[in-house]
């Protein structure tokens, strides 16, 4: 009975492991598979080298979906877009919403989103014209119809819906709850090269036609022509690259809108599923070899009988199918109960009516006869093969090749589970050193705002007002959050006879950004307020000048030393001089190195307050910031966050990863457990007479235990010393993808050994001990 419950508990365990992973790879790589051209588009990633720095960039300029489109005839269409969070007011409703999305008219011939009313072809045709999901037409609307009606956006526009589009998808890459029409915004005047917001898509006539518009492309952005005309001199280049739509999500190192997943780690969640599987059946292998010297009489009596073997097998393997479909009935109520915590855990949105879709039932049946069979098929075959002589002689007993194979198995489920400790402490590591790590910038306790163009009439006021609160320290504006910065633009160097043209990131700010957030200028000083009046917009901006704070990368790319460029002058639209380098901070994911940044002096472009507090009073500091708002912005809700909120968000994927590598590396353990409990009983069923002896000629029961665990430390160590150097390839190359990463001590490798040594000896211990405790006399008796 103990072995049965071992054994269905072991299945039940496996198979639920086995559908829970299977849901999420199955959502992972359905990703933008729903769009009816999805094999025909593709998205545009962009690539320059200047001066020997090379930058690589999701985001593109507003010039290459049209250049493109108007030059090859393989280019169907286009689609540009570009997220930009907005308030937005209807009456008496006012939300701050962050899907706001602005796209080019041609996005429904593009995708196959679900236009409920409106037409495809004229819903985002003209500027201020906006699109909206059922669920916000519901929210901002009830029962009324959206259609025609006007939503004030930023406080300043009023945009006309003119249709209304079905919420998209959990496995969209594009997500968004408005869509404005991207001849809303001024940028879709003008086409640039250069300046980089915007994600692009292009949409071939046929998907065959990829790899050679790939080469076409680079070939055409080497031309002449298009070099002079993006400013490109000398070795550097400008290129772009083309990402087939469906594999963005998975394949792709550039992130979008939002981070991409990683088809590593499904390989690993895969081979995860089918492992934990693997090491169910070996348990069920095990188990029933082990209870088989039980079962001679019955089987004896049967082939007496006259049952054949055939049977015999069948019938044993019958066995095996009715505990394998138990377990299976078990798994699958299992994983709905667990969806829930699971959903959490990989932040998902999975359904369980999806396990009840025909082809998931006709996958777990199949799944169900090959578990039975790959479980069941040993023992049945060994068991329905005995000859009766041997049978009612001294009952099973087995080979030496089967006790081998038996204990290699063991060894093959604790490979597994060493390796999947040693990688889940090496990518907590990794995340713990992301979170430690000195970014160059402080990002704890500061508290981040949005703000509006309508605020800025009142900007310094506002930050006067909070800066009163005695628990404030500084208060500074900035247009891009210093975790993630996404603007590019291009800055013109004047170096005499040499010329530059230099992409670079920007972060338009106010006086104390560098102060309030803590960056650390190496050569040069702050902005001033002397600084701001260089800006004079008068005479048509004849006499406007800028003020740059540039980071040590910025001038390894044009070439200057920190000393030498104070007081240079640079051209961004406008001349400016250079007033500050600052040391180089990591302004995006660790997973990139840190290139060229500029931060420039314009409090026009400012959309986000930074707010550093003590820490002091928490609280009390939130509600004083609260207070202000409603008094000083009675215009849009209260809302904050934390920077380094912002921060962990770019380590999702890995958070996430972490959390699932934890959960089913505890699942695998215990399975590991389980079939080390099953071969520990095996052999000392095997071996009771010779426990019995050994009592009686007068072994301690701490010598017979110590007997009988030594053998199976043994394979764990052997376990171990396979699992090492898997661990450290596979780990090795997952850290690959960091540009800052830590370096693997071999502390993890000597914990996780002496980790898994200890939970196998505690295994075994429970079975040793009991056996050596077991009455000799008993054990003998039948000799």
């Amino acid at each position: 009975m103990l072995y049965s419950f071992v054994n269905i508990i072991g299945l039940t365990i496996g198979v639920t492991s086995c559908i829970l992973i299977s849901l999420y790879i199955e959502s992972e790589l359905s990703y933008d598979r729903f769009h009816k051209n999805a094999d025909r588009i593709v998205r545009i990633t962009m690539e320059y080298s200047n001066g020997g720095t090379i930058g690589k960039y999701a985001q593109t300029g507003t010039r290459v979906g049209p250049q493109l489109k108007r030059t090859f005839p393989a280019v169907a269409d286009f689609v540009r877009t570009f997220k930009f969070p907005r308030v937005i007011a209807y009456r008496s409703k006012v939300f701050n919403e962050k899907k706001f999305l602005y796209a080019d008219s041609s996005l429904f011939n593009v995708f196959s989103f679900v236009l409920t009313r409106g037409n495809p072809s004229h819903v985002l045709n003209a500027p201020n014209q906006l699109v909206i999901t059922e669920s916000m037409a519901k929210k901002y609307f009830g029962n009324e119809d959206p259609i025609g009606k006007t939503l004030l956006i930023a406080n300043s526009d009023n945009y006309i819906v003119t249709g209304i589009v079905q919420d998209a998808p959990g496995n969209s890459q594009i997500q968004f709850d408005f869509i404005a029409s991207f001849t809303s915004l001024d940028v879709s005047k003008t086409e640039e090269w250069w300046t980089a917001n915007d994600i692009t898509y292009l949409l071939l006539n046929r998907s065959d036609q990829i790899p050679q518009l790939k080469e076409q492309v680079t070939n055409y952005m080497k031309t002449s022509g298009v070099r002079r005309e993006a400013r490109v001199e000398g070795n550097d280049y400008l290129t772009y690259h083309l990402e087939p739509l469906v594999k963005v999500h998975l394949y792709s190192s550039l992130d979008g809108f939002e981070p991409n997943g990683n088809i590593t780690y499904i390989y690993i969640l895969a081979a995860i599923a089918a492992l934990i599987v693997f090491i169910a059946c070996v348990n069920y292998t095990n188990l029933a070899t082990a209870q088989s010297t039980g079962r001679s009489g019955e089987i004896g009596l049967r082939k007496v009988l006259g049952a054949s073997r055939r049977e015999l097998f069948v019938q044993l393997l019958g066995e095996s199918v009715l505990l394998t479909f138990i377990a299976l009935l078990l798994a699958l109520v299992a994983s709905i109960q667990l969806l829930p915590l699971f959903n959490h855990l990989t932040d998902k949105s999975l359904p369980a009516s999806v396990l009840f879709y025909p082809l998931p039932l006709f996958s777990l049946f199949i799944s169900g006869l090959v578990i039975s069979i790959l479980a069941g098929f040993y023992p049945a075959f060994v068991l329905s093969g005995a000859k009766l002589a041997g049978i009612l002689k001294s009952g099973f007993s087995f080979s030496i090749s089967g006790g081998k194979l038996r204990k290699s198995l063991i060894v093959m489920q604790f490979v597994i589970s060493v390796f999947l400790i040693i990688s889940t402490i090496i990518i907590l590591q990794q995340l713990s050193f992301i979170q430690h790590k000195n970014l160059g910038f402080d990002k704890d306790h500061i508290v981040v705002l949005p703000v509006d163009y309508q605020m800025h009439r009142d900007y310094d006021e506002i930050k006067k007002t909070i800066r009163l609160n005695p628990h404030v320290i500084d208060v500074a504006g900035a247009n891009q959050n210093p975790t993630f910065v996404q603007w590019g633009d291009g800055i013109h160097v004047d170096k005499g006879a040499e010329q530059k043209n230099l992409p670079i990131y920007c972060i338009p700010a106010d006086l104390d950004f560098v102060k309030t957030l803590g960056m650390q200028i190496i050569a040069g000083t702050d902005f001033s307020p002397a600084d701001m009046h260089l800006m004079d917009t008068v005479d048509n901006y004849r006499h406007y000048r800028y003020t740059f704070i540039l980071n040590e990368s910025a001038l390894k790319a044009i070439g200057w030393k920190p000393q030498e460029a104070i007081g240079r002058t640079i051209e961004k639209d406008f001349p400016g001089n250079i007033k500050a380098v600052v040391k180089d901070f990591h302004f995006s994911s660790l997973h990139q190195p840190i290139g060229p940044l500029m931060i420039f002096l314009d409090t026009q472009y400012i959309s986000q307050l930074f707010v550093k507090i003590s820490g002091n009073d928490l609280t009390g500091t939130l509600n004083y910031l609260q207070k202000v708002w409603k008094e000083r912005v009675p215009h849009r809700p209260f809302e904050f966050h934390f920077l380094d909120d912002d921060y962990n968000a770019l380590y999702k994927v890995e958070n996430r990863t972490s959390q699932i590598f934890g959960f089913f590396s505890t699942t695998a353990i215990l399975l590991a457990c389980l079939g080390l409990f099953a071969l520990s009983a095996f052999t000392t069923i095997q071996r009771t007479k010779e426990i019995g002896i050994r009592k009686v000629l007068g072994a301690s029961v701490f010598s017979v235990a110590s007997l009988l665990s030594i053998d199976f430390l043994k394979l764990v160590v052997i376990a171990s010393v396979i699992a090492f150097p898997l661990a450290w390839t596979a780990m090795h190359k997952w850290l690959q993808d960091f540009a800052y990463r830590i370096d693997i001590s071999w502390l993890v490798f000597i914990s996780a050994g002496l980790a898994a040594v200890l939970i196998a000896l505690i295994t075994v211990s429970l079975q040793a001990i009991k056996a050596a405790n077991a009455n000799p006399v008993k054990n003998l008796r039948s000799e």
